[in-house]
């Protein structure tokens, strides 16, 4: 993928091809075009990455469990209408939400 690493392969390539020659400039000034390139990409660090993969993971596990509190609200408010399915299946998806967060807390 693009990153670092195509980006030293190309800048060592060009070393390797045009070492002690005239055209070190010719190789200033792709490692430039290259860095410009590689800025305008708008390409994110796998750090930057990872940190709002966790922030994701915190938001949907809110989400999740502010679904279940309304649920248990409404059927708090309207029990002739309430069904318990509703409710466990919200609860479900707490514990699903917990436990992806714990797997992804434990996998770093």
């Amino acid at each position: 993928m693009f990153g670092k690493n195509l980006f030293e392969e190309v800048t060592s390539k060009l070393s390797e091809t045009i070492a002690n020659s005239p055209a070190k400039d010719v190789e200033k000034n792709v490692k430039a075009m290259l860095g410009s390139a590689f800025n305008r990409m708008d390409l994110v660090t796998r750090e930057e990455f990872d940190i709002q993969q966790q922030v994701l993971i915190k938001t949907r596990t809110k989400l999740v469990e502010l679904e279940a509190r309304l649920a248990k609200l409404e059927a708090a408010q309207n029990p002739a209408a309430a069904e318990d399915s509703v409710v466990e299946e919200s609860a479900a998806k707490v514990e699903a939400a917990v436990e992806s967060v714990t797997k992804a807390d434990s996998a770093e």
